[in-house]
C-alpha cells in the first residue's frame, strides 16, 4: 500500500508541477502581451464604463500601425504614470479639423457609427474651432468617444506612438459585461 501512496504522491507532484509551468508561461505570456487595466471615469461612455477592467493587446502594434477607429491604451501626455484610454481619430499624414459639432479628416465629415449621430464634437484649446492641424509622422489623435466628458487630442494634443502600450482587446469584468472590442475601421 506504500507503493500505492507513492505512486498516487508523484501524480499530484507531476499535476502540480504543470500547473506551476503554466502558470509561469501565463505570467511569461501577460507580461508581453496582454496588460490589464481599469477604466476610469466616463470618457468613453457608451461603448465603456467606469470601472470595467479590460485586456491590452501589447503585440499588435509591433507588426502594424495604429488605424483609425481601434480603441488605445497609452500613456498620459499630461502624467505618464497615468494610462489613458480613447479611439484613435486620425493618422499620422492626416489633415483634421472640428467644425460646427463634426470631425473633419481632409475636409471630409468623418462618419463615427460608434456614437450617437447627434452628439456634437465640441472643439477644444489644441484643436479650436475651424483650425485645420496637420498629424505629423509617429503621432495620433484620439479622442473619448463620450466628446462633451472627455480630455483628449482636442485639449492636449497628438499622443506620440512610443506611448501607446496597445490596444483594448477584451473588456472581462465585470462578467455580465464581458465582450470583445468591437473593430471600427475607417481609412
Amino acid at each position: 500500500s506504500m507503493h500505492i501512496v507513492k505512486k498516487i504522491f508523484a501524480f499530484f507532484l507531476d499535476i502540480i508541477e504543470t500547473i506551476v509551468v503554466a502558470a509561469s508561461l501565463f505570467v511569461i505570456v501577460y507580461l508581453f502581451f496582454l496588460q490589464p487595466h481599469q477604466v476610469i471615469g466616463n470618457s468613453m461612455i457608451p461603448n465603456f464604463h467606469d470601472q470595467e477592467f479590460i485586456l491590452t493587446d501589447k503585440i499588435s502594434y509591433r507588426f502594424r500601425n495604429p488605424m483609425r477607429g481601434e480603441i488605445v491604451v497609452f500613456k498620459s501626455p499630461e502624467d505618464p504614470d497615468k494610462d489613458f484610454i480613447k479611439r484613435i481619430i486620425s493618422l499620422p499624414g492626416d489633415t483634421l479639423s472640428v467644425s460646427g459639432g463634426k470631425v473633419l479628416i481632409h475636409g471630409e465629415v468623418l462618419s463615427e457609427d460608434y456614437i450617437d449621430p447627434n452628439l456634437q464634437t465640441p472643439a477644444g484649446r489644441f484643436l479650436s474651432e475651424n483650425q485645420t492641424y496637420k498629424v505629423s509622422q509617429d503621432e495620433y489623435i484620439v479622442f473619448g468617444d463620450n466628446r462633451i466628458n472627455s480630455s483628449d487630442s482636442r485639449s492636449w494634443g497628438p499622443i506620440a506612438v512610443k506611448d501607446i502600450i496597445g490596444r483594448a482587446l477584451i473588456v472581462y469584468w465585470p462578467p455580465q459585461r464581458f465582450r470583445l472590442v468591437e473593430e471600427t475601421h475607417y481609412r
